[in-house]
């Protein structure tokens, strides 16, 4: 290497960024970031300094030099099982004859193995970089190297690279965290990725969390790994670095919001006995016999982290031979389990049941049920009929609960989702509510019939569902009333979104009447005195509530009322503060 080089390498640092369990607070990991560029050596950024090693080919002998830098910085950190995410340069795989197994060898050198090390490879650069990625990351991953896919959303390949990848975890860019609690757009990019990962066995990391509101956010959209200036900013000193976040802990504690709605019944979660990944063959063959009914065996390693699963059939053949069983009584024979162990299908708790059954029945193989897990550590396994009882049970609470035409849910929700609004409320915020009724829509099903009125409700349904946010409360107050419910959104948002419904369902539910009744404007019929008057076209009247912390004192019933009350015939959006 150029003596310039190696110079420029002596003055170079790591500072290191914790990467926690967003709903435990408990340090996961830590990412090496490049420090002292601009102050010690020529270059003007980071960018600049790869991009010179670049031009000058040396880009991996630079990049060995600095993993060999962090990992020996990071074996610093007296924190059990914590991981390191190390940035990687993508046009790395053009460099030519580069010896295999160094990053290995380091781990080896400072007592690491491969699972202590996840490779950042960047969503982000020119179109050759990102053809080099899949490339990259399939490398890696055949190596036995986890692999993170930084800055994802902002790259070119986008969903392409979420499909192909196989990825074990993709960091969502700090653009769509940044002030993500007060953007419906970014919470509904951001979920739509979240439960797209979850679906495909990956997890997700939000980059740049910074406020108490964009980790609430992130938590309650179920991302599974924070970072950012609100749990620690990037240190130089390896001693501030914390098995866990005492202020992250607090806001745990003080957020209210029930997150065991949608969890998993722990009555249906097996604790099937698992084997250290140390475990001798002969052990695992004792543990068959032991265990006649059991098929197969979960694998865990010193931190009860799920590493996968070891079936019966796989080690049949050698433990029922007629000198398998003595041969891996022997020493001396190669008698690690580690061969046999297979990747297992697995959930984290704070999933939910819905994404639970989602993933099980998007799996292609001939899975005998899903395993379970708490922050990684293994919590049990769920087989194939508990989970037709709990995809029974789960239609059942949402068939009991939910409108039979529309299929949303129903006032004991709405009600539920009011109490638990107020709970959350505070001197300095507020919540909003939308309700909606149809106008003259007794007219509408008088002339043309039940079976188009109730076609009349569904499109009203579908424009809900297709213009509003992903995490807004939708609900059937029954007939032509319906309900909406928000959070951290602005009036003046609310408002956009009333009016934009109002106008596509006067435009849409057009299509439901003859083409007489829509050039005159208007219908003719009976109204419930029994006089024939005419009736305009459906439109749906709208009113927002405004809750406050005054509103606590309220009930539903009264709040209903009050809604209902001011919505009638009124073609624009009203607010009502409550």
């Amino acid at each position: 290497m150029l003596q310039k080089w190696i110079d420029i390498l002596k003055e170079l640092d790591f500072a290191f960024q914790p990467i926690i369990h967003t709903f435990t607070g408990k340090i996961y990991a830590v990412e090496a970031l490049l420090r002292n560029v601009e102050i010690a050596t020529d270059f003007h950024n980071i960018q600049d300094l790869f991009d010179t090693a670049f031009e000058d080919d040396l880009l991996y002998q630079v990049d060995l030099e600095l993993r060999r830098k962090a990992i020996k910085k990071f074996k610093k950190i007296d924190i059990e099982n914590i991981k390191l995410f190390y940035n990687l340069d993508n046009r790395i795989i053009y460099s030519k004859n580069c010896p295999q197994g160094q990053t290995a060898k380091i781990l080896e050198e400072n007592g690491l193995k491969k699972d202590a090390i996840y490779f950042e490879l960047s969503e982000k650069g020119s179109m050759i970089e990102q053809n080099a990625l899949s490339s990259m990351i399939y490398k890696y991953k055949n190596d036995g190297y986890s692999i993170a896919i930084d800055d994802f959303g902002i790259g070119i390949s986008g969903l392409k690279l979420l499909y192909y990848s196989e990825a074990n975890i993709i960091k969502l860019d700090r653009f769509f965290v940044t002030n993500i609690n007060a953007d419906s757009k970014k919470k509904l990019f951001c979920s739509s990725i979240i439960d797209m990962a979850h679906t495909m066995g990956m997890k997700v990391v939000a980059e740049g969390v910074e406020t108490k509101e964009e980790y609430y956010t992130c938590k309650n959209m179920g991302v599974d790994f924070i970072q950012g200036f609100l749990v620690q900013k990037p240190t130089l000193i390896t001693q501030e670095i914390t098995e866990s976040y005492k202020h992250i802990i607090k806001f745990l504690k003080e957020d209210r919001r029930d997150n065991s709605k949608n969890s998993i019944d722990k009555s249906f979660i097996e604790d099937i006995k698992p084997l250290h990944i140390d475990t001798s063959l002969h052990d695992l063959f004792l543990y068959f016999k032991e265990h006649p009914y059991n098929t197969f065996v979960p694998i865990i390693d010193n931190y009860k982290h799920l590493k996968g699963v070891i079936y019966e059939v796989d080690v049949k053949q050698i433990s029922y031979s007629q000198y398998g069983f003595s041969l891996a009584k022997n020493i001396s024979y190669c008698s690690n389990i580690c061969k046999y162990i297979k990747p297992a299908l697995s959930v984290e708790s704070t999933w939910g049941i819905d994404k639970t059954l989602e993933l099980y029945n998007m799996n292609e193989t001939d899975s005998k049920g899903i395993f379970v897990t708490n922050a990684n550590k293994y919590e049990g396994f769920i087989n194939v009929n508990s989970l037709l009882s709990l995809s029974h049970k789960r239609n059942l609470e949402i068939a009991k609960n939910q409108n039979p035409l529309s299929k949303l849910p129903g006032n004991n929700q709405i009600e539920e989702f009011i109490h638990k609004s107020f709970k959350l409320i505070k001197d300095d915020n507020t919540f909003h509510m939308l309700y909606f009724d149809f106008n003259d829509f007794k007219p509408f099903n008088d002339t043309y019939g039940f079976r188009q009125g109730d076609r009349a409700i569904l499109i009203f349904t579908e424009i809900l569902q297709k213009y509003l946010p992903l995490n807004s409360f939708i609900a059937h107050v029954g007939g032509d009333d319906f309900f909406v419910g928000f959070s951290c959104l602005k009036y003046e948002e609310v408002y956009e979104y009333a009016l934009k419904i109002q106008k596509e369902f006067k435009h849409s539910v057009k299509n439901l009447y003859e083409k007489q009744d829509i050039e005159n404007g208007y219908i003719t019929c009976y109204d419930r005195f029994n006089v024939q008057r005419k009736f305009e076209l459906l439109s749906v009247s709208c009113a927002i509530i405004e809750i406050s912390l005054n509103s606590k004192k309220k009930n539903f019933d009264y709040i209903l009322g009050i809604i209902k009350k001011s919505s009638k015939k009124i073609n624009f959006p009203v607010g009502i503060c409550i």
